[in-house]
């Protein structure tokens, strides 16, 4: 059995949940989001400010869809209601970003910039050049943003040079010895 399935989604007053067939819209102060729902392995209900998920028969592969529908549902109702926050940071000398327009401007140490297009849905703002804030309602995109970001410079272990998340461990190596 899904220890995450079994739980409720509490929808917070703000929020408007439909459920429509295999579709389930909702709307919040912070957008709209529509996810289609895997109607033929589980039942979704809204009751009470409540979403819950459950199985209609208890097979391998349905239990595997029933966490993930569930995660799904929770991820677009924090997104609509409060949204996500992704902070990156950009370590070594002369490393910094400019924000032009539709576009993030880095300059990593490379001889040329780097022209990175913010997609629609997410906002970004720059803070001291080095500190880059992506906001968003929708958490797979925020991700895929930030991760395709780190990609530009990832962080080497020796200098710690490269652009990373805020809170991100890297473990420093030593360097030869003499």
């Amino acid at each position: 059995m899904s220890k995450i399935g079994k739980k409720h989604i509490l929808v917070p007053a703000d929020v408007k949940v439909a459920i429509n067939g295999n579709k389930i819209s909702m709307e919040g102060p912070k957008g709209k989001k529509e996810l289609t729902l895997n109607t033929e392995a589980l039942e979704t209900k809204f009751e009470n400010n409540k979403i819950t998920v459950t199985l209609k028969n208890a097979s391998d592969q349905n239990k595997v869809f029933w966490g993930l529908q569930r995660s799904l549902i929770n991820n677009a109702i924090i997104g609509i209601s409060k949204g996500y926050e992704i902070i990156l940071n950009l370590n070594g000398v002369g490393f910094r970003a400019n924000l032009k327009d539709k576009q993030i401007q880095f300059q990593l140490g490379f001889s040329h910039d780097i022209l990175f297009d913010i997609p629609e849905g997410i906002t970004v703002k720059i803070d001291k050049q080095t500190k880059i804030t992506l906001n968003g309602n929708d958490k797979q995109l925020i991700g895929k943003v930030a991760a395709d970001i780190k990609f530009l410079k990832p962080v080497e272990p020796y200098k710690q040079k490269g652009i990373t998340s805020e809170g991100q461990f890297i473990l420093k190596k030593e360097g030869k010895k003499k």
